[in-house]
């Protein structure tokens, strides 16, 4: 037999070997590497034993859901088979690959099978025996082909079968998340308009309550005023004894105050009849404070007091300090706390005339008013009911209610829930009673929250705007602030 040697392949005609057809596809850049295992069966070489196939992957992963359905939630599972339907779309796809790649090596193998068929023919002896060991091989390679295609024609029915499985598992499980959606929007809903009826339920049981418990307390207001009116009817108290006892005697001590004051005057035009002095102007009014002075001429001589220039001064009550009050050049004058225990004396100034009048005596507190002024600095904030009659100098053409807080840190001036001015104790605000201004005079205060900016406030009683006065400089005392009127801090000398 002859053996097939280098030389004889370059013997040998180039066109006996027809050439493979150029139009074959390889699936991969090499050819597939196989070796021949016992009994001559073709295996194919894996370069790594330890890598499972996609078709062990896909199992293990199914698994592994099936056991993790009853504790995963609705999301999660849908998450899951949407995965896995990925997973087999892919799985599809790389066995649609392996058909194609299956059927280039079919062509190839029978292509190399005609090749050799035609080289047979073409050599004798022992090449020609490797040449039929070759075609043996060949046919057994595509034996081993065909059975892998049956296994993969399975394999890709099986892969089917899961993807149909996880494509119809993924909607069932976007239908029961919507479902479970759906149902918890409803009870969402359901919850709100429940909480909903409770509230105006309530609302409504607080307003029947309301409306109820004033109900009861008017009717029960209107019962004991009712009761005190008969009761006073038929059976007059010692408490309204009393009351009728105590203004007979507060009248009583008016009248002695005033037939005092007009003996003191007496005494006083006497001694300056003795000294041969005109009488022109007398000071009318109870020297105390809460109450007013006024001018007033009792001579026919003497010159109109419009026509004349007036100044009220406050003079201590050894005489040795005389102050200037500014502003007080009215024929009307109504003492301030400041005033207690000093003398007030007007200057009557005419084209002929120069009259000095003063008061008796130094002006006396008003009873009871140290100890409500004590009550009320107790208190963190006291408010007084005023009305605004002057604002910058322009009178206010409305007279409505304000409140004037009177607190320890500051003044505030309100209408209703609007503040009209607030500002703290400072050395620029000012204080004071008003300083002129007819009968009303006592009963009004003058108030500089700061410069350039003051209110003229008229209080309910004398008693209210004395108060008002000493509390707030009681509390600017305590800022260390001397809250006085204008020109009240510069005494002038004798």
């Amino acid at each position: 037999m002859t053996r097939l040697t280098r030389d004889f392949g370059d013997t040998m005609q180039r066109d006996a070997v027809p050439a493979v057809s150029s139009d074959v596809v390889f699936a991969s850049s090499r050819f597939p590497n196989y070796r021949i295992g016992a009994n001559n069966q073709i295996i194919e070489t894996k370069d790594d034993p330890k890598v499972l196939s996609m078709k062990e992957v896909v199992a293990r992963e199914t698994a592994q859901l099936l056991e993790q359905l009853n504790r995963l939630s609705v999301r999660d599972l849908a998450s899951k088979f949407e995965k896995g339907l990925a997973a087999a779309a892919k799985l599809s796809e790389e066995a649609r690959l392996r058909e194609a790649a299956s059927l280039e090596k079919h062509v190839l193998l029978k292509k190399l099978r005609d090749a050799l068929e035609s080289l047979k023919g073409r050599v004798a002896g022992r090449n020609k025996d490797d040449v039929e060991e070759a075609i043996a091989i060949v046919e057994a390679l595509a034996v081993q082909l065909t059975q892998r295609e049956g296994e993969l024609i399975q394999e890709k029915a099986e892969v089917k079968k899961l993807a149909n499985f996880l494509k119809q598992a993924s909607e069932d499980a976007k239908k029961l998340v919507d479902e479970e959606r759906a149902f918890a929007r409803a009870e969402i809903e359901d919850a709100r308009a429940a909480v909903q009826r409770v509230e105006e339920a309530l609302q409504e049981h607080e307003r029947i309550s309301q409306a109820s418990g004033k109900q009861d307390q008017e009717q029960l207001m209107r019962e004991v005023q009712e009761a005190r009116r008969i009761k006073m009817l038929h059976q007059p108290s010692k408490v309204m004894d009393m009351e009728h006892e105590l203004r007979a005697l507060r009248s009583q001590l008016a009248e002695k105050t005033r037939q005092y004051l007009r003996l003191q005057k007496e005494l006083t035009r006497t001694k300056k009849g003795g000294e041969n002095v005109p009488h022109l102007y007398e000071l009318e009014g109870n020297e105390t404070l809460g109450s007013y002075l006024q001018i007033q001429p009792c001579s026919d001589n003497a010159p109109e007091v419009s026509k004349c220039s007036i100044q009220w001064y406050r003079v201590s009550s050894d005489g040795a300090k005389k102050e200037l009050i500014s502003g007080a050049t009215k024929s009307v004058y109504a003492p301030e706390p400041f005033d207690v225990g000093r003398i007030l004396q007007v200057d009557i100034i005419s084209e002929s005339e120069h009259v000095t009048l003063s008061t008796a005596g130094p002006i006396d507190p008003a009873a009871g008013l140290g100890t409500y002024v004590e009550a009320l600095v107790r208190k963190h904030d006291t408010e007084f009911n005023v009305v605004v009659t002057q604002m910058n100098g322009s009178h206010h053409p409305t007279e409505s209610i304000h409140v004037l807080h009177v607190g320890k840190m500051r003044i505030k001036l309100c209408k209703g829930k609007t503040t009209i001015a607030k500002e703290y104790y400072s050395s620029s605000m000012q204080l004071c009673g008003v300083r002129g201004g007819g009968n009303a005079a006592a009963q009004a205060l003058f108030w500089q929250p700061k410069q350039g900016h003051f209110f003229v406030l008229a209080f309910e009683s004398e008693r209210e705007r004395n108060a008002a006065i000493m509390l707030a400089r009681r509390f600017a005392f305590d800022c260390n602030i001397m809250l006085a009127g204008p020109d009240d801090r510069a005494p002038l000398g004798t």
